[in-house]
């Protein structure tokens, strides 16, 4: 397994985010060596989707206005279909995970949070796959859309929906570890 000591990730996400698609994501990194910290709106703690139910709350490491991409060496988006559509109305929200691709920084999202993607404007071109309801939004936004488990682009890893964190987990570690890749774009 790749060692991520040294590297930090953000997991953004606000209420309503697929419980699966932020607690495994998180502990993948955590066992690879990464320092990871979950960034929301505002700050306390933000409640999970499980079921289709509420579920867990989890601890708001920052606030969106206590941190910059500088501060991190790759951008995790969980999903579910609550938190990227209040993600995705937020323009500081959309600034920040614009700014990773500007600074060719890895990017992962699964399940419904490429919307966040498509909002900020950097599918252009990109193939990726995300939860099939999304599908058109994603290719409106200009994406090569697939119906993979999990496809890399150059720095920007995707998945489908929970059924496919083993693989999802494993391409996020390994592209935080890789780093910056020269040919994401924004």
């Amino acid at each position: 397994m790749e060692n991520l000591n040294k590297k930090t990730v953000a997991i953004l996400a606000t209420n309503g985010f697929e419980e699966s698609e932020l607690k495994e994501p998180k502990k993948a990194l955590e066992e690879a060596g990464a320092d990871v910290h979950i960034v929301s709106l505002e700050s306390g703690e933000i409640k999970g989707w499980a079921d289709g139910n509420w579920s867990d709350s989890y601890k708001v490491d920052k606030t969106l206005d206590e941190v910059s991409q500088s501060d991190y060496n790759a951008l995790m988006l969980p999903g579910g279909v609550i938190n990227p559509d209040l993600l995705r109305r937020n323009d500081k929200a959309i600034s920040f995970v614009k700014s990773f691709f500007e600074n060719k920084k890895p990017v992962a999202a699964i399940c419904h949070a490429p919307w966040l993607l498509a909002e900020a404007d950097v599918l252009k071109g990109r193939k990726v796959t995300s939860y099939n309801s999304i599908k058109t939004d994603i290719i409106n936004a200009g994406a090569n859309w697939v119906d993979e488990e999990v496809v890399v682009d150059e720095g920007l890893v995707t998945s489908r929906s929970p059924k496919d964190l083993p693989a999802f987990n494993s391409k996020l570690v390994e592209e935080v570890y890789e780093g910056k890749h020269d040919m994401q774009m924004a």
